[in-house]
């Protein structure tokens, strides 16, 4: 199981090691900075869980911590000596002992919380820069010099998940729904289940349901000719969606969900929470949304 990211290996960060070598890439390293020994299995689930999101913190550190893999099938001596019965095991070695730890599958909060307190604050890395960068330019509607943020952080990082759900983001944006499909067809193992690459993919399945939904002032006069016409209801949401107007889309859908919780196997609810997927979670529509849902729900 090796999880690395190339990036951080070329630059030292991360590493395996072996029995032999536990004493130069540990001992002797942690005299310059603290160094994490991963424990772990290739049969160990949650060491597949921990691998990536460590990894990313530690080069995110910038070099004040380094990161070192210790397979313990193939080298349990050490584990043994240490005590070590559960995996994940994370031991911080500093001046040549070990001096805190964790076990178990951590998120990228409290693995930097964890790091922090051996180091101090850390900063955010030049990629992490970037990436907020470019989101401050899509929202004030610059897409093409976010792009090129975004690719530049690809360049440097390629399994970077939220720089590839974002370019497909901007495909889906502009109308590029090939382009969208070609990026969200980069997204790294594992990480299909990201915030970012599942926004992006609702954001496409979206803009593919809109696609060839009709005239809106045709579905708005089904609508209002027939308040319980709930499928031309559906596709004007969806239209909405698509041209932006995300408050009219959520309450369009809630006014279904008011009608007929039932209607089409609950699909209202179903797709105002597919909106909140491509929107974001923090997205104003999206939270005033869920308050609305939550109203209609729980009334």
């Amino acid at each position: 199981m090796t999880l690395t990211d190339g990036a951080a290996t070329e630059a030292g960060l991360v590493k395996d090691t072996t029995t032999a070598e536990f004493r130069t890439d540990v001992i002797a390293e942690s005299m310059k900075q603290p160094v994490l020994v991963d424990f772990w299995a290739p049969w160990c689930g949650p060491c597949k869980q921990l691998a990536p999101v460590i990894e990313k913190v530690v080069k995110a550190a910038g070099g004040k911590v380094k990161l070192v893999k210790m397979n313990i099938d193939e080298h349990p001596q050490i584990a043994g000596q240490l005590g070590i019965q559960s995996i994940p095991a994370v031991i911080a070695f500093q001046r040549g002992q070990p001096v805190d730890g964790f076990m178990g599958a951590q998120g990228e909060r409290e693995i930097k919380g964890f790091i922090e307190r051996l180091v101090g604050p850390l900063g955010p890395g030049a990629t992490a820069q970037m990436v907020e960068e470019a989101k401050a330019l899509a929202e004030s509607g610059d897409a093409a010099g976010a792009a090129e943020l975004y690719a530049a952080v690809l360049t440097q990082e390629p399994d970077n998940a939220e720089a590839v759900g974002a370019m497909a983001k901007l495909h889906v944006d502009l109308g590029d729904l090939e382009g969208a499909e070609r990026f969200l067809g980069m997204t790294p193992a594992g990480k299909e289940d990201h915030p970012a690459i599942a926004g992006a993919r609702a954001a496409l399945e979206l803009a593919k349901q809109a696609d060839g939904l009709g005239d809106l002032g045709e579905l708005e006069r089904k609508v209002a000719a027939n308040a319980a016409d709930h499928q031309s209801r559906f596709d004007l949401a969806l239209a909405l969606a698509a041209r932006g107007e995300r408050d009219r889309a959520t309450d369009e859908l809630i006014e279904i969900i008011r009608r007929d919780r039932t209607w089409n196997d609950d699909g209202a609810r179903k797709q105002l929470l597919q909106f909140f997927d491509a929107w974001g979670p923090m997205d104003d529509a999206s939270v005033a949304g869920r308050r609305k849902l939550s109203a209609v729900l729980f009334r």
